[in-house]
């Protein structure tokens, strides 16, 4: 997956693209080997704040367009509001990928449904400006497998299809470097 980060505050540096490069960046990375293209237009890294979605679409929807002209791999949507999403989905993206694990926006998951499209469900402990704050889990493999399949359920039980539906444990989001070696030795 090649990650186009639209935001000025990225916690990885090296994936935000601005507008005006987003087109080439996605080719590099189609060139490169990337199988699907990921676009979020409003950071999620610990301590940030959330922005508006006029914003969110402002910066999503022209980048959008810019891409899918010059690369037809999948693409995924890195929004947690389903008005967002509809604009994406409608805009040519296949995917959403949702951080909020589709709790966010109750219209998600039904939107995502209607639209045949591919759904990526994530984990994450708190909100992204406190999720580092004091993350704590009862057993963290267990209990973040048990929320990705009540939430994968949830997806399935408004109509988004199983073989659609994508879980992502959340690397970093609301865990410790503990939590998150175990999550990674304990993927299967």
């Amino acid at each position: 997956m090649g990650i186009l980060n639209l935001t000025p505050d990225s916690f990885h540096a090296a994936s935000q693209v601005d507008s005006m490069n987003v087109a080439a960046t996605a080719q590099a990375m189609a060139d490169a080997g990337a199988d699907i293209l990921d676009l979020g237009a409003e950071s999620s890294r610990p301590g940030a704040h959330p922005i508006s979605n006029d914003e969110e679409l402002s910066r999503l929807l022209p980048a959008l367009q810019a891409v899918r002209e010059v690369c037809q791999l999948p693409l995924s949507i890195d929004t947690i509001r389903a008005s967002t999403a509809a604009a994406a989905l409608d805009a040519g993206a296949d995917a959403i990928n949702d951080i909020s694990g589709g709790e966010h926006d109750p219209g998600m998951l039904s939107l995502v449904a209607s639209h045949g499209a591919g759904l990526i469900l994530m984990h994450k402990q708190g909100a992204p400006e406190t999720m580092q704050d004091k993350p704590d889990y009862d057993d963290v493999v267990t209990d973040i497998s048990a929320y990705l399949s009540q939430r994968a359920d949830a997806a399935e039980n408004a109509g988004v299809a199983s073989d659609r539906i994508l879980v992502d444990p959340g690397i970093g989001f609301g865990k410790t470097l503990e939590h998150n070696m175990k999550l990674l030795a304990n993927l299967k």
